[in-house]
């Protein structure tokens, strides 16, 4: 459903019972969420929180607007249990605070050029939501769609939108859906699928944003990065791609070796200038290998670490640059600059309109599928 309309179709809470099972025994998840302030009708649909916990009591939260990531709770080193995303403590925050904080991004993640591509000799003009490019789908894009949301069972939910021929602008009925399960193995394993009836393109993510320190007032400055990748993507003033691919070697783009953020992002490159810190695309050396390590982010206070798997080409780090103090998330905790960093699994920006890049074309009878593994340790 549209931004716009999902604003004015908007009405009152129904007060009904925990969607997805386990809570607290205040009512409450293990993270301190109201489920019941997930609960709302809109149109005939209703947003909900789903919980999902495995053996370890590992938990994570979603609510099907937008399929986003709410909360996971994680153990640290002397096996305290933290909340390590950052996210709105209600459906209604989500809606007043527009946001990508733990979406499923489409139809295309990332950014087209001018909003435009051309397609087997039809040229396709997007919103231009961000310095004249289509950024995450547009305006009104996945994040802000309600899913239709089905919880497998304890430790898995399916998440599923219709995007409309023409939605945002971008031709086809795509027809997809996101698999979140919580493994034994304290990971999130994230199956996307999509079908289509017209040619199209698409890109799916997930824009959780990490902060393993458990406490979004700490800035992500000591956080240790890990890429695995000998190359990235450039960019320009406006944060689009210029197309070319550059090594890393030899720049503070270099993260092939566990180092901290704060150690490289305030140096004096023109492409740290570019993006305000990093907010490219690397790729990846791992050539769609599930099975090798992409990326990784570990906090030293913590002990908490991430490693992300995917049979993507590409991962966009953005060190959450644009965040300003001016938004209060979970316990009202405001969010300030650079607090967290994002890890998103995708093919390169405005892949549509380098054909020398990998494909992001969907055409009637084949299927779309794309994985990602968030999956957590700890470092004694």
């Amino acid at each position: 459903m549209k931004k716009s309309l999902f604003f004015s179709l908007l009405v009152s809470a129904t007060l009904v019972g925990c969607a997805g099972g386990q809570k607290g025994t205040s009512g409450l998840t293990e993270s301190g969420l109201d489920p019941q302030k997930f609960i709302t009708d809109v149109n005939g649909q209703k947003t909900e929180l789903f919980v999902l916990k495995n053996k370890n009591n590992m938990e994570v939260c979603v609510t099907n607007f937008g399929g986003r990531i709410v909360s996971i709770m994680v153990p640290d080193r002397d096996g305290n249990m933290q909340d390590v995303v950052l996210g709105f403590d209600s459906i209604q925050d989500y809606i007043k605070n527009p946001s990508d904080f733990g979406a499923t991004i489409g139809r295309y993640a990332n950014r087209i050029g001018q909003g435009r591509f051309t397609l087997d000799g039809t040229e396709y003009q997007l919103p231009q939501n961000n310095y004249g490019h289509c950024l995450h789908g547009g305006p009104n894009g996945f994040q802000y769609a309600l899913f239709n949301g089905t919880k497998i069972n304890d430790q898995v939910v399916k998440l599923t939108y219709q995007s409309k021929d023409m939605e945002e602008g971008f031709p086809g009925n795509l027809n997809c859906s996101v698999t979140m399960k919580l493994t034994d193995d304290n990971a999130i394993v994230l199956s996307y699928e999509a079908t289509t009836d017209k040619p199209t393109v698409v890109n799916l993510t997930n824009h959780s944003y990490f902060n393993l320190d458990g406490n979004p007032a700490n800035d992500n400055s000591d956080q240790l990065l890990y890429v695995n990748a000998d190359s990235y993507t450039p960019c320009d003033s406006t944060f689009m791609t210029t197309g070319e691919i550059l090594p890393v070697e030899g720049t503070p783009m270099d993260f092939r070796t566990p180092t901290a953020i704060g150690s490289r992002i305030n140096e004096d490159f023109i492409q740290l200038k570019n993006g305000l810190g990093i907010d490219h695309n690397f790729v990846l050396n791992t050539k769609g290998n599930i099975d090798q390590v992409c990326a990784s982010l570990e906090s030293p206070k913590t002990g908490i670490k991430l490693e992300v798997f995917t049979d993507e080409p590409g991962i966009q780090i953005y060190t959450g640059n644009s965040l300003d103090g001016t938004l209060s998330g979970k316990k009202q905790i405001v969010y300030k600059y650079r607090t967290a960093v994002c890890l998103e699994t995708q093919k390169y920006p405005d892949t549509p309109n380098k054909p020398d890049w990998p494909s992001c074309v969907l055409r009637p009878g084949e299927k779309y599928t794309s994985h990602t593994i968030f999956k957590f340790s700890v470092d004694k």
